[in-house]
């Protein structure tokens, strides 16, 4: 841990702890947000999926989405990585294939806010 040298320091721990301290509490009633699941598989990171996470994680801030975000093995689904699943309370968990960052934008905006389908969604019958 570093040293607390200033006031701006202070400020940016406190900030950085109530951060994960909002993420921890979230993480105890996930069913009743939205929950995005990213497979992080080998196939996965190598396809870009990590960043995609990271790039979904800052929209749904800015967008003002309460989810919470978790790492998955590999769904299965390598020839259509990088892979999200998305469970929102009361509705069926949709995977959605090939989810780049302007995917994810549309995905989180079109979907989760407005509730349209989108184009992407792995079918069940693939699933």
């Amino acid at each position: 841990m570093t040293k607390v040298k200033s006031l701006a320091d202070l400020r940016a721990l406190r900030e950085k702890l109530s951060s994960s301290l909002e993420v921890r509490e979230k993480g105890e009633h996930p069913e009743q947000l939205v929950q995005v699941r990213v497979a992080m598989g080998t196939c996965g990171i190598a396809a870009g999926a990590k960043e995609v996470m990271e790039h979904m994680m800052q929209k749904a801030h800015e967008l003002k989405i309460d989810a919470v975000f978790t790492q998955e093995p590999c769904m299965g689904y390598c020839n259509l990585e990088p892979t999200i699943e998305i469970c929102m309370p009361g509705k069926e968990t949709v995977v959605f294939g090939k989810v780049d960052n302007h995917r994810a934008d549309e995905i989180l905006q079109r979907y989760v806010l407005q509730g349209e389908m989108v184009d992407g969604i792995i079918p069940a019958k693939q699933q």
